[in-house]
């Protein structure tokens, strides 16, 4: 699996120095080096595009690296909307959006997700696109606040769903969240309002359509 996505990243992903320094900056920060894979950013910013996403919610902005496909993909009149436990992570995904120049469409809600998932349905937001790359145990609750948060026909992709191949390989050594990965791709499969599908590209994203 590494050695295909070695091979995709090598043949689709064209190096971008900003990109480049958002890597960089997360480590310089002591922040762990977990950020999507840049073909797994791509295909983002590619289904933002493809959907016409105008309005998209990230559970987990990390460093902002994802945040800046996101961005990208749902073009200037598109406003994302990222959520993250820790304020100095937010600021500098801020920073970092701003750098690659998509600063201006991004706004922040720091603090336990679940409560700011509340406040979303509480104030009565949607969303046409939603990125779930957050704590893996709390992933069931976060796909349905996305289902109540979501316009019909919207996408939930989810990251890590293979859990570095463990989920389908027993050979493979555990991860810490593989059980939990492994129960929640079938949640997703047999969910009545989704219809969903695994795509092995990183470590595995679940790309989910909502039905209403």
């Amino acid at each position: 699996m590494k050695q295909i996505n070695s091979y995709i990243d090598s043949v689709f992903y064209s190096q971008d120095s900003i990109l480049e320094e958002v890597l960089i900056s997360i480590k310089e920060n002591g922040m762990r080096s977990i950020s999507v894979s840049p073909s797994t950013g791509k295909l983002l910013s590619m289904l933002v595009s493809i959907s016409g996403a105008k309005n998209v919610l990230e559970i987990g902005a990390l460093g902002g690296y994802s945040g800046i496909f996101l961005a990208k993909g749902m073009g200037t009149e598109g406003k994302l909307t990222s959520l993250e436990l820790v304020e100095s992570y937010a600021k500098l995904a801020y920073n970092n959006l701003s750098k690659a120049g998509v600063g201006d469409r991004v706004s922040y809600m720091v603090g336990p997700a679940l409560q700011s998932l509340e406040q979303l349905v509480s104030d009565r937001k949607q969303f046409d696109f939603f990125f779930i790359d957050a704590d893996k145990e709390n992933y069931e609750n976060y796909l349905n606040y996305c289902i109540r948060l979501a316009e019909n026909g919207a996408l939930i992709v989810c990251d890590n769903v293979l859990a570095n191949g463990s989920v389908a390989d027993d050979s493979a050594e555990p991860r810490r969240h593989t059980e939990f990965m492994k129960k929640f791709n079938e949640t997703v499969a047999k969910h009545p309002q989704l219809e969903s599908i695994i795509i092995p590209i990183g470590d595995g994203l679940t790309v989910s359509k909502v039905k209403k």
